[in-house]
This record gives C-alpha cells, structure tokens and sequence, in this order.
C-alpha cells in the first residue's frame, strides 16, 4: 500500500532549556503513527527547529499537542533571540513527503489553525501555500514588527486568521503564530574543483532566482537602475533557488550553497545539471555534491530516473538500484560515504518501526524452511502472493532484456514502461505476501477473544467476520494483481527479445498460478462469511478471475510454442 506521509517542521521560541524543548518535542509521539525525527536547537537564535513525520489522519494532533505545551512553557514576555519570531511556536508549516498533495498539507494547516484559534486562544496566520491573502504567502510579511508588534492584532488590515483579534493576556504569553504549507526545502552544495570563493559565486549567481545585480561593462562597472531608481537585477537559471559560493576549509573546496525552496519546481538533479553546465562555462568542474539534513525518497527517485532517461536504460528496476545511480550521478559521496538508510525520511521510518514485511525479507532458504515449518502461516494465500511476483519479475526481466537489447535502441522508452509496470506489481504482491499471513493472523486472533457474556459474544463474533472479510479480500487482491501481471508477459512474449521468450512464458505460468492459488484461499473463507450476497459477489469474481488466466495463459504459451518452432 502506498505510503502517505506529511512532514511537520514547527520552530519554537526556546533553545536553551534542554528540559523544556525535550518536554515539547516529545508529546509528538504520544501520537499513533507519528515519527519525531529531529530536534535541532539554537542558544543565540533562543529558537528550536522540530521535524516529525506522520499520515494526514494523525499529524494535526501531534502538531496541536506540541504547540499546546509550546504555550504551556513558554513565556513570549521573557523571550529574547537573534532569530525574528512573534510566539511561542513561531511557525508550523506542513511538507508534503510521500503520497499526498499540496491541497492535503493545506488542509491539515487550516484545521490546525482552527484548533489552535478556537481551543488555545492564540492567534496567528496562515502562510506560503496555505494563505488566504495573496500578500500574506510571505513569513517575513505576516511577522511583521515580531511580538512587540503585535498591537497590529487590533488593526484591520492584520486581523488574524485564525484566534482573538487582540493582544490580550493570553497573547501577552503565547505571542502569535504562522502556520502553512510549502513543498520541501532540500539544503543542497555542489562541490567545485577550484577554492576560488569569488569564482564559485559566479556560478551561484548563475543559478539562483533572484540573480545578481545589473552593471556596465561586467562586474565591476557602475550599477544599473530601474525605473524606481533601484539596482536592477539579471535573473538566474532557476526558479525556487537561493544561493552562494563558500570555502569549505574542512574539505579544501570551494562549494554552490543552495537552498531549493520548491524541489517540484527546481528538482535537485535539475540544480545539479545546470551548475554543471556553469561551471564548465566558467572553466571549472562539478567534482559531486552534497544533501544537508533529510530527503524524501522522490529526490533520489526522480534523480534516478533522469539519469536512466538521458541514458537510454530502462526505468523498471528496483528502488535499491534506482538510490544506487542517483548517489553515483549525482556524486553524493564525493566527500563522504552517503547512506541513504540514514538520510532518506521513509528509511529512516522503516528502520525505526521494525520490519514490516518480515515474510518478504526473508532469504528464499528461508522463507521456503518457514513455510515447511509446523506452523500454519504463511499459507497457500502468500505463497500464491510470491509466486505472483516471481513470475511478474520474469516479465520485467524481460523487458528491461529487451530494452538493452543491441540494434533496438528506438524502441528501448517502451519496454522501459513495460518493466515499469511489472515493477509495480511485483512491489504489490511482496506486500501482500506478508498481509495474507497477517489477515490469517487476524482471524486467530478473532478466534481468540473472550467469550463469556452476551457483549463479549457479541464482539467477538463482529470480528470474526471482519477478519474472515479481510482473509477474503486480500487473496482476491493477489488474484487480481497477479492477472494485471500476465499484460506485462503478454507484452513480452509479443515483442520482447526472442532469446527471453520461455522467461516470459515461465513467468505467465507463475501468474496462472498466483490466480488460481488465491482464489482457492477466497473459496476456503467464503463459507464462514455470514454476509452471503457480498460472499456470492466474490466468488463470482473468483470464476471470472480463473477463466481469465487460464486464457491468458493458454495465450502465452501458443506465443512462446510459435516462436519456439521458429514459425
């Protein structure tokens, strides 16, 4: 199932009393399903940056939470800083990370702000994406005058978006708030071969948005005006990018420091051709490059696939290879090994929440040694879920075969889609080789529960039948996966590299059984489902199901069969 995660990154007005930031970055994980990922504070900025991750179903809670003891502790009278700030949590913006939209991080900023206006009393702004005033998509606009401005609360023109519109006795402790939605900002260098910091900005001011400022006759001549008699400014490369060259003492290089405040704008392997080609322009080299702080798994996804397109190679391979040729494209272990277990935001919760498919990592020794095991599970429902997706990869392998097949280099971007899709299935059923045991597990555990009373019997008995639902659908999604596969062998067997034709026949016979195996499992639990019209309607689906990857199957094989024979 595809992920769906949002970042949160609140910034508190408190970094020195560790007791106190410890005591409000901890209240996001009394949140089910939310991650605290980083706590970074700052002594003379008096300001902490916090970044959790969680679904959009639970991370306005743990946002709300955080700045509910935010308020609690700190006292915005008392507070002084280096950073401009105007409340206790300064800003909350939220960061689409994997499957979900801009429009999904909107949402979760104004129900948060409706919460934090009508539950806490604290007054604030809605800011970048997530504004109701055109002019307030900027921070800098809406902190205005910071906390001692907050008289302007009063003011039409700053009524608050949400909260009193007053600087009452509450605001007088808890200041005010900015809270938003903004795509991901990625800290980005790009390492140089000079130590030449003038000549590194050069590059820089290439590339960012806002350029460098006009003169006559080059860099140092007399500056240029506009038509209000302030300095004009030659626009960049790049949108959604800010930027300097700087030495780096540590490695002996001089370095682009970019900010990409829009990776769906500027991507990172968009940053990193252009200052490529600007640094050879000006008569240096791009040596790598380095990602300060944590990435969503797209950047390195999307940077990926750039480098297989510009190279002709097909996109259907796994996301381990895909991490491997962006690291090695985009160099991001010229100065140090880069381990994206620890730098990519879903590894990092993958890593910290256990194995969540502890079937599908297994070793094939393994997993076979498991299923030969007294124990019940994994059963015929994910074994017909790993036969699936070996029989998919057999598809894929041959079309990712086909793709770098010599004297077919025109037609490589087709069976690149080809594999593409194969990967997509066979990621599908890995996944539900584990949840077929774990809706067998559920039904054991149904089974389980007390049974002493009426009420208990009552319950028992709903989840019996929820469970016994569960152990039907997910077998019926393997049945219905593991025959969308079978268009992939098709495909291949069609016009794939001939020299592959029994893989892809081999892996047709795979799906075939996938098919047949899960719908056995539907069958087996189709009798204790009480629910008989919805029981009828999936075992209808059941025989359709059949029939279609017994034709489909019988398709592939008449395919290989001809090409076998040479005819």
């Amino acid at each position: 199932m595809t992920t769906r995660l949002i970042e949160c990154v609140p910034n508190i007005s408190e970094g020195r009393d560790r007791a106190k930031i410890d005591a409000i970055a901890s209240v996001v994980e009394t949140v089910e399903g939310v991650r605290l990922l980083d706590v970074d504070p700052g002594g003379s900025t008096h300001r902490t940056v916090i970044t959790f991750v969680g679904p959009p179903e639970t991370i306005v809670e743990a946002a709300f939470r955080l700045m509910s003891k935010a308020a609690e502790l700190i006292d915005m009278s008392k507070h002084q800083g280096e950073h401009p700030r105007m409340g206790a949590t300064d800003v909350c913006p939220f960061v689409p990370v994997a499957g979900v939209t801009m429009e999904d991080c909107k949402a979760a900023a104004h129900a948060l702000g409706k919460r934090v206006g009508e539950e806490l009393g604290i007054p604030g702004y809605f800011y970048e994406d997530a504004a109701l005033q055109p002019q307030r998509q900027n921070l800098a606009h809406c902190r205005k005058g910071e906390y001692e401005g907050l008289e302007k609360l009063s003011h039409p023109d700053w009524a608050p978006d949400f909260g009193p519109a007053e600087f009452n006795e509450r605001a007088r402790g808890t200041g005010a708030t900015a809270i938003g939605a903004r795509d991901f900002l990625v800290a980005y260098n790009v390492n140089l071969n000079t130590t030449s910091t003038r000549r590194a900005n050069a590059v820089a001011f290439d590339l960012r948005e806002n350029g460098r400022i006009k003169r006559e006759g080059g860099l140092t001549g007399k500056v240029i005006n506009d038509a209000n008699g302030e300095p004009a400014r030659e626009p960049g490369m790049l949108k959604c990018v800010k930027g300097i060259g700087w030495y780096i003492e540590e490695y002996g290089v001089a370095q682009l420091s970019l900010n990409l405040t829009n990776i769906s704008e500027t991507a990172v392997h968009t940053a990193f051709d252009a200052a490529c080609e600007r640094a050879i322009a000006r008569g240096m080299r791009v040596t790598g490059s380095e990602i300060v702080g944590l990435i969503p798994k797209r950047v390195l996804m999307d940077a990926a696939d750039h480098y297989l397109r510009k190279q002709g190679r097909s996109l259907g391979i796994h996301e381990t290879e895909k991490v491997k040729v962006a690291v090695k494209s985009l160099g991001l272990d010229d100065l140090a090994p880069f381990d994206a277990r620890k730098r990519v935001i879903e590894y990092l919760l993958e890593d910290a929440g256990g194995n969540s498919a502890p079937l599908a990592s297994m070793s094939l020794v393994g997993f076979a040694n498991e299923t030969a095991s007294e124990s019940p599970a994994p059963g015929g429902g994910s074994i017909s879920a790993y036969v699936g997706a070996l029989g998919v990869s057999l598809g894929t392998m041959v079309a990712n075969l086909s793709a770098h097949k010599r004297g077919w280099d025109d037609r490589w971007e087709a069976f690149s889609d080809a594999a593409e899709q194969g990967m997509a299935h066979q990621v599908r059923l890995l996944q539900l080789v584990d949840e077929d045991t774990a809706a067998f597990d559920a039904i054991m555990a149904a089974f389980g529960l007390p049974k002493g009373n009426a009420s208990q019997k009552e319950e028992r008995s709903a989840a019996i039948q929820a469970a016994t639902l569960g152990a039907m659908e997910t077998p019926l999604e393997v049945a219905e996966v593991a025959l969308a596969s079978m268009e992939v062998m098709l495909d291949m067997a069609n016009r794939g590299n001939p020299n592959s034709i029994t893989d892809a026949g081999v892996g047709a016979m795979c799906a075939r059984t996938a098919v047949l195996g899960a719908v056995m499992n539907v069958r087996v639990n189709a009798a204790d489902l009480k629910d008989r019209s919805q029981a009828e309607a999936m075992l209808s689906r059941c025989g359709e199901l059949e029939a279609q990857a017994e034709s489909k199957e019988a398709q592939i094989r008449a395919r290989v069969q001809v090409v076998l024979s040479g005819e």
